[in-house]
């Protein structure tokens, strides 16, 4: 069986093609949604935590129909363009008074995990409000964490799924490609950093991160069925230092190519980041797969 394409690390071949117009034609009145369900479940095809890849599978039928390599149903509803119509979460009242003292006068700091609780909406709002990158709209899996002292919000940390390539953390890695695509769901990414504008309180950033490190291995088990081993992130140069990184202990990688995901000129096209990262285990590179 020749192989018509690879997609999002799986490869479909003449015999997949043949599978899924058989299915097709025996499921004539299924919407792509149920039809794209189903085909997960003949292929087992599943996420760590056990759910149906089926956003990815919807996107691979997609480009098969595109390519006229199978014809799927009429589009039966057409959702809105979160990334056109989302809108900014609603306000939420905040003690916005200066807060400037030494780390130990806030203690205990309290930090928790707001993904899917009724605090993920004060996240939102404050990422919303004061991050320079607006809200978070991370695809895949995510955690959110808030800061507190004494009931107030200090700051904000989210983190989502890794790219999938990353010139600079897979050749720190070690990865092949075949490898990178079975492990790159175990590496958690920061995409938003905040510590609210009215907060000045020396180390309070480092001193979270180093706080999160030692706790969102466990707490990405226990939303998606499985750990993370390695966090990464990103930061402009011409922004920022990365003092508080550095200060924490992550390590410096490289830059990216300043192309983004879906680039297609092979041309920068934005400023280049600094390639962060912490690994969370000594022997991260055997659990994720790059050390026989």
């Amino acid at each position: 069986m020749s192989t018509i394409l690879c997609y999002r690390g799986r490869t479909v071949t003449t015999g997949d093609l043949e599978t899924i117009r058989a299915l097709l034609k025996a499921h004539p009145d299924a919407s792509r949604r149920a039809f794209s369900q189903r085909l997960c479940e003949h292929w087992d095809w599943r996420q760590p935590n056990g759910a149906l890849r089926d956003m990815v599978c919807r996107s691979l039928l997609l480009v098969l129909h595109r390519a006229e390599h199978i014809c799927l149903p009429e589009v039966r509803h057409r959702p809105p363009n979160n990334a056109i119509v989302r809108r900014r979460p609603p306000p939420v009242a905040v003690d916005r008074s200066p807060l400037e003292q030494p780390l130990r006068a806030l203690r205990p700091v309290e930090l928790v995990a707001v993904r899917r609780t009724p605090l993920e909406g004060l996240f939102d709002h404050l990422i919303a409000e004061a991050h320079y990158l607006g809200p978070m709209q991370g695809v895949g899996e995510q955690l959110k964490y808030l800061a507190f002292s004494q009931g107030r919000p200090l700051a904000c940390l989210g983190f989502t799924s890794a790219p999938r390539h990353l010139a600079p953390r897979d050749g720190f890695i070690g990865w092949s490609p075949a490898v990178r695509r079975a492990h790159v769901h175990e590496i958690a990414y920061q995409s938003r950093f905040l510590v609210v504008p009215w907060v000045r309180v020396p180390h309070l950033a480092s001193h979270l991160l180093g706080r999160v490190a030692r706790r969102i291995g466990a707490d990405w088990q226990t939303l998606y069925g499985h750990p993370v081993h390695y966090l990464e992130t990103f930061v402009d140069p011409e922004r920022y230092a990365g003092t508080c990184y550095r200060a924490a202990n992550w390590q410096e990688l490289g830059l990216t190519t300043g192309r983004g995901k879906d680039d297609l000129s092979h041309r920068p096209n934005r400023s280049r980041k600094q390639v962060l990262a912490y690994p969370l285990h000594a022997d991260f590179r055997r659990r994720l797969g790059a050390l026989a």
